[in-house]
């Protein structure tokens, strides 16, 4: 698949945000597609006849000649509904909402939120002439 930012032989790694791919085959092209529904912001569909279609990638469904995904254009609240072999390009063009947010981020946000949370407890009582 060609991925016109950052092209590596072991596939894509980390987030695909600001890669744009361009599928030279059905495989690649799903591929991309299952990159573009796990990612969590905007892709940009670019179709064989030069639309250009921004927004959120919630389903697809893979059935050979009549495989399609379906777009929440960011324009507009109705859904689109698009056949793989109108789709020229994908583009990651929206921030990925989940990048860096991994669960080992979490627990360390949140072991450091409870060690604050005891300082200040501690303060207070302190303060009060508890302890």
């Amino acid at each position: 698949m060609t991925d016109t930012k950052n092209h590596s032989g072991g596939g894509v790694t980390g987030s695909p945000e600001g890669r744009v791919f361009q599928p030279a085959s059905f495989a690649e092209l799903s591929e991309a597609v299952e990159l573009a529904f796990d990612y969590r912001g905007d892709v940009t569909v670019s179709l064989k006849s030069g639309e250009s279609l921004n927004g959120y990638l919630f389903n697809r469904q893979v059935k050979g000649s009549e495989s399609y995904l379906e777009v929440f254009p960011s324009d507009s609240s109705d859904k689109r509904h698009i056949r793989y072999d109108q789709i020229a390009a994908i583009a990651f063009t929206g921030e990925d909402t989940a990048t860096g947010k991994s669960w080992e981020t979490w627990i360390a946000k949140k072991d450091s939120e409870r060690r604050a949370e005891v300082e200040r407890v501690k303060a207070d009582a302190k303060a009060r002439g508890i302890v």
